[in-house]
């Protein structure tokens, strides 16, 4: 049997004020493995060999081996080991069944629990060992995420990279040990410090928002129930705005998804920037009229999601953003192929084009396969109900418009959805 034992954030007693650890399991340990301060925490057996968790894959092979031998093992590991932890390894490499696992306080809950807050409405993401943007982008997309931390996607990093939005960061340090620290900083100061190796989870917060409705369903908040949303629903000038059935296609090339970044160039009534928004992903909008600036802001707010908005003018506005998953361009005039063009090479999946005019087609075309885009598209012609004196129907057409996208060969090849 293999007895996982959380230790290191809770209120109990045992290894590092974590759950208490039945000495009689330890004492009849063969084989001890965990990090060095777990390990120095307790009192071993002398006979048992002990591994210090460094490298996972070596580790699994020894207790592997021990395992199928009979022989007990215990593993420590930190907080509630089956929650992003060493669990998840064990069981897929030994089967669950040989496990017993008796977990500690997550570091999540215990650091909400510092600073008073319910977590069932949280986003929780882990950027240990991972690229840190997507644990980046659901900071920016959501109210409330905890984000497990590791080297090079800390606090200076999420700070860094959160310098623009109205959020703060919970530092949470040591956790459960006697140099414990839960220090509140704005995205600036985070990125200006170092912090060390001592952080045990960072929570990302707008505080106006953290304390949301009870919830009946915990983490990210579920899907829409709809999508492609009434013209109706957005503040719009002289409907200057993607159509609900381009809107509909559009989102479903786009594929927007919590943890993804996507760029709304030329945004207009920011219409595609707040549906990717409910959809969970971080959106950037990008408007050049400042009365287009205010009505986008102005949807976000009514809908209640957070859309980064940027007053300027495709395609030098886009210098000094970060890399999109993918992008909808939905003006442009005469510039539309130099846009597309620069879009095209800086998004990593896919790249979306609405566009009224016939002549532009070919040249958006060309932008997008010349970036290495697979590209396809259609033109959209629809006609919708409307009433006519007398109580009956006819079909009003809407202008057609014609959607071309691209996707990167290699998202294609990984499965990555349109």
């Amino acid at each position: 049997m293999i007895t996982v034992v959380g230790t290191g954030t809770g209120s109990g007693t045992g290894t590092g004020a974590g759950v208490p650890l039945d000495e009689r399991v330890l004492a009849a340990a063969e084989l001890v493995v965990g990090g060095r301060r777990h390990l120095d925490a307790v009192r071993l057996p002398e006979t048992a060999e002990r591994i210090v968790l460094g490298p996972l894959a070596p580790a699994l092979d020894t207790i592997e081996e021990y395992a199928r031998k009979d022989r007990p093992v215990v593993v420590l590991a930190s907080g509630d080991p089956g929650f992003f932890g060493i669990v998840r390894a064990l069981a897929e490499r030994l089967g669950p069944e040989r496990l017993d696992v008796r977990p500690g306080v997550s570091s999540v809950a215990a650091a909400f629990a510092r600073i008073g807050l319910p977590w069932d409405d949280a986003v929780v993401t882990s950027a240990h060992g991972r690229d840190p943007r997507t644990a980046v982008n659901l900071c920016r997309a959501h109210p409330k995420v905890a984000v497990l931390t590791g080297p090079g996607a800390g606090p200076a990093e999420l700070g860094a990279a959160l310098r623009s939005y109205d959020r703060v960061l919970v530092v949470a340090s040591a956790l459960g040990s006697p140099d414990e620290r839960v220090e509140r900083v704005m995205p600036d100061e985070a990125a200006a410090r170092d912090w060390g190796t001592a952080v045990s989870v960072v929570l990302c917060l707008d505080e106006a928002r953290a304390l949301g409705p009870a919830r009946t369903v915990a983490g990210a908040p579920a899907r829409p129930a709809g999508w492609a949303l009434e013209e109706s629903g957005f503040a719009h000038r002289d409907s200057m705005i993607t159509k609900f059935e381009v809107r509909a296609l559009a989102l479903a090339r786009l594929g927007p998804r919590p943890g993804d970044l996507v760029w709304d160039v030329g945004a207009g009534s920011g219409s595609v920037a707040v549906e990717c928004a409910r959809l969970g992903a971080a959106v950037t909008a990008v408007e050049k009229t400042a009365d287009g600036v205010e009505r986008i802001r102005a949807n976000a707010a009514a809908h209640r999601v957070d859309v980064r908005v940027v007053h300027g003018a495709a395609p030098a506005a886009l210098a000094g953003l970060d890399d999109p998953d993918a992008v909808f361009v939905g003006g442009g005039g005469r510039e539309l192929p130099g846009i597309v063009t620069a879009c095209a090479r800086r998004a990593r999946r896919t790249v979306v084009v609405a566009m009224a005019a016939l002549d532009r087609v070919p040249a958006v075309r060309e932008a997008l396969t010349r970036a290495g885009f697979d590209c396809d598209g259609v033109l959209l012609q629809s006609s919708r109900l409307a009433p006519l004196p007398g109580d009956v129907t006819r079909l009003a057409a809407t202008n057609p418009v014609f959607l071309l996208w691209g996707v990167r060969s290699q998202a294609l090849s990984e499965g990555v959805a349109q």
